[in-house]
């Protein structure tokens, strides 16, 4: 449970209709199978221990004794686990003379607390109204098992031991109502919701049901925990398929349907805490307050299974991602479009580098160019090359140029910059930090003075990770009119050209061949010279590995995890890959450039944000440029 993870499952035990006595024996022993999965928070269908399909069965007397003696064989049967479980089972209160339909949340062979049903469904294949009555506003104490048990549809479950850990429950059909009791749940405090469910499967609904499920879970910032029947219930007029999902802030985590057993993820409770403070919109409602019923856990560490994406700005879905690479350019054009049209820009001038960011900008400006039905002559394709272009670079810049239908503008500027160099007294010997800015700086020059020839805009070329870490010269390739690239990380950027390559394969496959030799070439900034052609200079030799550095970014800038956690996180996604020692050495590269380098974008020009996270002072990101390092980084130390 360290680093806010919690273990949770969805079961569906197999069970006879009417038979409590077998049920219990499959519930407790599905609960002691949970436990040996380090499960802490466990939730079972609704009415198992009787059946939901009971039918009149539910005004019999021997029944609802039956389910209350079941209750307490598993009572006994788990007093030794301290996990936290929600059992369904209808409940007799004595007070008002009126059965509930009924969650008991158990733990160490004692009974928290009675959630009953609010919304009982009366249409269609359901006649709960003929048996339960709602537990909407009900605050009663019951004798249960040989105790008296709080009855309470407020009730909710905190964790002494992992105060993020809340625990709300709510039954079936109150998720389909609209103004579900998970609502309130959330509001006071709730980062963990569990559903007890009997929902049939009909042609359709098990999509329905998993939208709402993961749609609930996003709009309360939670986790939502679905156990669904299944195997055993009567199939005289109804088939229950065990549909159970865990779902995360919107995310569905993982799924089982047809099949009894349990569907186990973890939960992070510590992100979903840190997404209800960073948004403001998310406050405590009125209404009547919740009533906190406490529990202690044993906290031990929560081996990770659920699914952490080594590339958590790129779907792994293939259609996913091609939908999300669509989305991302016409986002990215469509700001483009509306800076050219304000500015009345007569040219877009881009820096062509034959490198993947200059092929991404002028792809993109290309589509603007398009939305504002102007000619791709109005995109003037400058490529520069120095003392580092290497042939194969200069190639690539001059074919997608003319593929495109750019007027293309080639200057080598290394004359230009030798000349600087002898004013300032650098040496062409000496390949330091000034011999490679001089460089992008000139480039930026011309480009500026270009733009300021043909009335037009200087689009930039910088993507999101080389923001992050500062991978860029200050007034160099950091400065333009408008950055398109500016909230693309680079493992995006491949895929976004990727896809261009492949979209257009069949109707311009000179321009897809291109951009598949730009994919397959190094990232450097080709500011050193050469060596026998080649590219001397490679990006991630240099800084480390982008794959890495976003990896990063997301959990680090977006989710505000402590390095720790990120180092953790990394392992589970990179462990065939990375060993800790390589992951812990990038890791600190990246906090240490991310800190030093806030001066660079603390003066970005603006660009569109087209995903999550933007490190623009103007949008998602403001930090001082003179903050310190020193708590992150001493945390990193401490993980040797």
């Amino acid at each position: 449970m360290r680093d806010g993870f919690v273990k949770v499952a969805a079961g569906t035990p197999a069970i006879r209709v009417a038979d409590c006595r077998y049920n219990a024996e499959q519930i407790f022993t599905l609960m002691r199978e949970a436990a040996k999965q380090g499960v802490k928070v466990l939730a079972l269908p609704e009415l198992c221990l009787t059946g939901y399909t009971c039918g009149d069965l539910f005004l019999q007397p021997t029944l609802l004794r039956g389910a209350e003696e079941g209750l307490a064989t598993i009572l006994e049967a788990t007093k030794n686990l301290d996990m936290v479980t929600a059992v369904g089972l209808p409940v007799w209160n004595k007070w008002d003379n009126k059965l509930y339909n009924c969650a008991a949340v158990i733990q160490s062979g004692e009974i928290l607390g009675l959630v009953p049903k609010t919304y009982l469904p009366n249409y269609g294949e359901f006649y709960e109204q003929r048996w339960f009555a709602s537990g909407a506003g009900v605050d009663a104490a019951v004798p249960l098992c040989g105790r008296e048990v709080s009855l309470s549809d407020t009730g909710l479950f905190a964790c002494g031991d992992m105060p993020h850990l809340v625990i709300g429950v709510e039954i079936c059909e109150d998720l389909w109502a609209p103004e579900p009791p998970s609502i309130r749940a959330a509001r006071a405090g709730a980062t963990l919701i569990l559903n007890l469910s009997a929902s049939n499967e009909t042609v359709g609904k098990a999509a329905y049901r998993r939208s709402l499920v993961a749609g609930q879970s996003g709009r309360l910032l939670c986790g939502y925990v679905y156990a669904d029947a299944g195997e055993g219930e009567s199939s005289t007029d109804l088939v229950f398929g065990g549909h159970n999902m865990i779902a995360e802030n919107g995310v569905l985590l993982t799924e089982q349907r047809f099949a009894a057993g349990l569907t186990v993820s973890e939960i992070d409770v510590d992100r979903l805490v840190y997404e209800r403070q960073r948004m403001n919109t998310y406050r405590g409602g009125p209404g009547r307050e919740c009533r906190r019923i406490s529990f202690g856990l044993d906290l031990s560490d929560t081996h990770l299974t659920r699914p952490v994406s080594p590339t958590p700005f790129v779907p792994a879905d293939k259609a996913d991602r091609a939908e999300r690479c669509n989305e991302i350019l016409y986002v990215a054009a469509l700001g483009l479009k509306k800076r050219l049209e304000h500015t009345g820009a007569k040219t877009a001038v881009v820096g062509l580098s034959g490198g993947l960011d200059s092929t991404l900008a002028v792809l993109i400006t290309a589509v603007a160019m398009q939305m504002l039905q102007r000619p791709a002559t109005d995109i003037i394709a400058v490529t520069m090359p120095c003392f580092g272009t290497t042939d194969r670079t200069k190639s690539n810049a001059v074919l997608l140029a003319e593929r495109l239908g750019c007027t293309l503008k080639t200057i080598d500027i290394g004359r230009a910059v030798k000349v600087h160099f002898e004013d300032i007294g650098q040496s062409m010997s000496d390949h330091d930090v000034t011999f490679e800015n001089g460089q992008a700086r000139e480039r930026t020059q011309v480009l500026m003075d270009i733009a300021n020839q043909t009335g037009g805009l200087v689009i930039g070329t910088g993507d999101l990770s080389e923001l992050a870490l500062g991978w860029c010269t200050y007034n160099g390739d950091h400065m333009s009119s408008y950055a398109v690239n500016a909230g693309i990380p680079k493992t995006l950027v491949r895929h976004l050209v990727s896809f261009i390559s492949d979209d257009k394969e069949q109707e311009d496959p000179q321009l897809s061949t291109v951009l598949s030799d730009i994919l397959d070439t190094p990232v450097s900034p080709e500011l050193l010279p050469a060596i026998e052609g080649q590219i001397a200079q490679k990006t991630e030799d240099l800084v480390g590995p982008y794959e890495l550095h976003d990896f990063f970014l997301c959990y680090a800038v977006r989710w505000a995890f402590p390095p720790r956690k990120v180092l953790r996180l990394a392992e589970h996604a990179f462990g065939r890959s990375y060993d800790r020692a390589t992951l812990l050495k990038w890791e600190k590269t990246f906090y240490r450039r991310f800190f030093s380098q806030q001066f660079k974008r603390s003066c970005l020009p603006d660009g569109p944000k087209v995903g999550s996270v933007t490190l623009s002072p103007r949008g998602d990101w403001r930090m001082p440029s003179d903050a310190v390092a020193a708590l992150w980084m001493a945390e990193l130390e401490e993980l040797q």
